[in-house]
């Protein structure tokens, strides 16, 4: 089973400005090229002037070029890395089993138990300092720069690696990412910055021991740990092994297995055509893994193109379409959601912010190889988020690479690129459980589990109270407010067990409750929705994590909120089930009056209440909750201590403390077919909330039942109905289990969208008792229709459309 080393969220550079992409799949030789023999199959011949080139190719794609060592941020950029790299000289001490005092990789008993991960870990952070210290040697500006001191230390250090530990003669131990991809590739970047002070002798060495760590035969399948992700970072490696030993077969290889991370998949790792990025097969990554890989092959593909090894082919634009369809939807003014960041979110030192900043520049490196039209739209919504981004602005992140902070300084600097704003879209994922829900002013997106896609995923020690982040979490952000919500200290300190919008049981559950690697899934297929693009129908089969809860959640995605129910909520686990309609992280000292009914309650904390009968509350300077039909609300104002050492064995053991207020819904111990329904409205003013609960002809809740779920909107002309089994809720009549959006439109038309969420549904009779006159477009699912005083609409087996919404429009009467 994959069990990758918690790597770094993106690698240290994101590619160089001046290089175009050739962001193609398959292996082209130039005309005239002649053939060789070798391991990989065939190679073009080169000359070693075309290793030099794409030597200086990559120091390039290392180092970055055009900007100005004593302009800000690079100035500060370059003292981060100078200090850093000082304090690895001054501290260097080369001894039997370490280079560093307390940091040795001499593992007393090799093999691949968590003992084992941290010594093998300790050996891949011993070459990441040196190529640390590398790239302070070759940078100006480092107060380092061509210090022989430093370049003897490097020299010194990769030396006493390969003859203790990282070479042919070695058995591996601990993590495998360590000895194949961590390893080589910062050993392989030190090798290009240091190439002129290297021996012949050296670098027989060092391709040697990669080549013992890295076989060929890494790439003879497309399977476990050779895929998405991982495949890019194995050729990454081989690449660079290829281009310092002067080896074009190793080149040739390497390009060529990039092939298989183009296409799209139906199932495991990778990159689908609805959007979704999978890795360790279960588990949405677009905001780790989907951006390493972006950022490996963005940067691979530059590299070679125009030399004798240019990958060309139609991968190309499905590549490309990527940024639009996978990752774009999830970055929100210059944050990336944490739903699609898994164990990342657990580390300490990096936030939602952080992750994105590296991805936006990424974003602008792939442009260089897109169209013109692609490349501008782009850079237009990059620097969107850049200018909206008022709680981390990517420029002012010290830990940026030189070549991320250029590339995203000169798209600042381009008077000519006009800021996009965030757009009006709704996006399902149904391959990873996920949704987004996009307005100018505010963004939420939803996380969930199926029998496809795990609860969460611990492993390394890392994420280990992540157990209900797949228990519909609906996480939401403003405009310009609330962008800080996951970025401060929240996932050490906030309650697992009321995270927004999920419903679960309090019953304790254990760190890493599943097992290492364990990936639990639950077995309920009806996970997913449907959507026009606009507004929405998202439902979750919950089934709880060690746990026997049951429930049925649905929410419906409007113009201005979200309207959520809860029904047939139903534990034996002898413990409450709690639905917490929000839980707002304050920082350390935030306070914002809470009302409840008009009535603002106490700020101080520790304070708890609860209210009966509530039909609204707000809390200021975020949201408005509305509870139709009035609700028992649950509200408490804390103060939690954690450390990010409880959540990540990694992390650091110091205490922090952060307030949160929380509102929920209490459904008692062991409840029997439990309920809820409140309206979410992200930055209402209190009035707004307040009238919008006075409004009773706003919404009607057509169901809420564990065996339908619906919403009328009059005023936008749309009912929503999630048929958790057949049945007739209002004019909507499903023959099977499905999702249905109706929407009417002014000009005499509606459209329909349907879809099987949980992927059962061979055939499905789906009746609209409202006079139709026209059907006038309709999917190739859909095998007939007829109109009259009722439309019906028959779809064929829709098993195979893995979940996607089907579409039909008509002509009402």
């Amino acid at each position: 089973m994959p069990s990758p080393w918690p790597r770094r969220t993106f690698l240290h550079a994101a590619g160089g400005g001046a290089l175009a992409l050739g962001l193609t799949g398959t292996l082209a030789h130039p005309s005239g090229a002649s053939e060789v023999p070798g391991t990989a199959g065939t190679f073009t011949a080169t000359s070693d002037g075309e290793f030099d080139v794409l030597r200086g190719k990559w120091r390039e794609l290392i180092l970055g070029t055009g900007f100005s060592p004593t302009a800000e941020p690079f100035r500060g950029i370059l003292g981060t890395l100078g200090s850093t790299a000082a304090g690895y000289l001054a501290t260097m001490t080369p001894a039997s089993g370490s280079l560093w005092p307390g940091r040795s990789w001499a593992d007393p008993e090799p093999d691949l138990d968590a003992e084992s991960y941290a010594f093998s870990a300790t050996m891949n952070d011993s070459y990441n300092r040196l190529r640390t210290m590398a790239e302070a040697y070759a940078q100006p500006g480092t107060g380092l720069t061509g210090d022989t001191a430093l370049r003897d230390a490097v020299l010194t250090g990769l030396d006493h690696l390969y003859a203790e530990v990282y070479n042919e003669r070695t058995t591996r131990y601990g993590n495998w990412y360590n000895w194949q991809i961590g390893a080589p590739q910062a050993l392989m970047d030190t090798c290009v910055l240091m190439y002129d002070h290297l021996s012949a002798t050296r670098i027989a060495d060092y391709c040697r021991a990669v080549d013992a760590f890295v076989p060929d035969t890494v790439f003879a399948s497309y399977t476990g740990t050779s895929t998405g992700a991982n495949r890019v970072d194995l050729c990454r490696g081989v690449v660079l092994r290829g281009i310092v030993g002067k080896d074009p077969a190793k080149i040739t290889l390497a390009a060529q297995a990039l092939a298989p991370v183009f296409p799209y998949v139906t199932s495991g790792d990778g990159f689908y055509d609805d959007g979704s990025f999978v890795q360790h097969r279960k588990v949405p990554y677009i905001g780790g893994y989907g951006a390493v890989l972006h950022d490996g092959v963005g940067r691979l593909l530059a590299l070679l193109r125009g030399s004798s090894w240019e990958v060309t082919g139609p991968g190309t634009q499905l590549f490309l379409d990527t940024i639009e369809k996978a990752v774009a939807p999830f970055i929100h003014n210059g944050l990336i959601m944490d739903n699609v960041s898994s164990r990342g979110i657990s580390r300490v030192g990096t936030s939602d912010h952080q992750r994105a900043h590296g991805l936006m520049a990424t974003i602008l490196l792939v442009g260089q190889g897109a169209s013109p039209e692609e490349n501008a739209r782009w850079r237009a919504m990059v620097k969107g988020w850049l200018q909206r981004d008022s709680y981390y602005p990517a420029l002012k992140n010290p830990g940026l690479s030189l070549i991320r902070a250029s590339l995203l300084q000169a798209l600042q600097d381009d008077t000519s690129v006009k800021a996009a704003p965030e757009p009006v879209e709704h996006r399902l994922f149904p391959s990873m459980a996920r949704a987004t829900h996009r307005r100018r002013d505010w963004t939420a997106s939803f996380s969930m589990a199926s029998n496809r896609i795990a609860h969460y995923e611990f492993g390394n020690g890392e994420h280990a109270r992540g157990y209900h982040t797949g228990a519909g979490w609906l996480s939401w952000w403003g405009g310009d407010f609330g962008l800080e919500q996951y970025s401060d200290a929240y996932w050490p300190t906030v309650d697992p067990y009321r995270l927004p919008g999920i419903t679960a049981s309090r019953k304790p559950l254990a760190d890493g409750e599943g097992g290492n690697w364990g990936q639990p899934m639950p077995d309920a297929a009806w996970v997913g929705g449907t959507t026009d693009g606009e507004y929405a129908a998202i439902g979750q089969h919950l089934k709880g994590l060690s746990s026997t809860l049951d429930a049925r959640k649905s929410w419906f995605c409007l113009d201005d909120s979200v309207v959520c129910l809860g029904a047939g909520i139903t534990a034996t686990d002898g413990h409450t089930v709690e639905t917490t309609v929000d839980n707002r992280a304050l920082g350390a000292t935030g306070a914002p009056v809470l009302t409840v009914d008009g009535r603002p309650q106490p700020v101080t904390q520790g304070w708890k209440a609860t209210f009966g009968d509530a039909d609204w509350a707000h809390i200021a300077g975020q949201a408005g909750y509305v509870f139709p039909g009035g609700t028992r609300l649950g509200a408490v104002r804390e103060e939690r201590t954690g450390s990010w050492r409880d959540i990540n064995t990694g992390g650091t053991p110091d205490p922090v403390t952060r307030r949160y207020l929380t509102l929920f819904t209490d459904h008692g111990v062991d409840p029997t077919d439990g309920d809820y329904a409140y309206v979410l409205l992200p930055g209402a003013s209190a009035r707004t909330t307040a009238l919008r609960a006075h409004d009773r002809g706003w919404l009607r809740i057509l169901a809420n039942s564990r065996a339908q779920q619906g919403v009328r909107v009059p005023r936008l002309g749309l009912t929503a109905v999630n048929f958790w089994s057949a049945g007739t809720v209002e004019r909507l009549r499903a023959s099977a289990p499905a999702s249905v959006l109706v929407r009417e439109h002014r000009n005499g038309t509606a459209t329909l969208v349907v879809s099987d969420p949980a992927r059962q549904a061979t055939s499905l009779d789906i009746v609209w008792n409202r006079r139709v006159t026209k059907v006038l477009s309709t999917p190739a699912t859909v095998t007939a229709a007829t109109t009259g005083e009722s439309l019906k609409l028959t779809f064929g087996d829709l098993t195979g459309r893995a979940g996607a919404p089907q579409k039909v429009t008509v002509r009402l009467g």
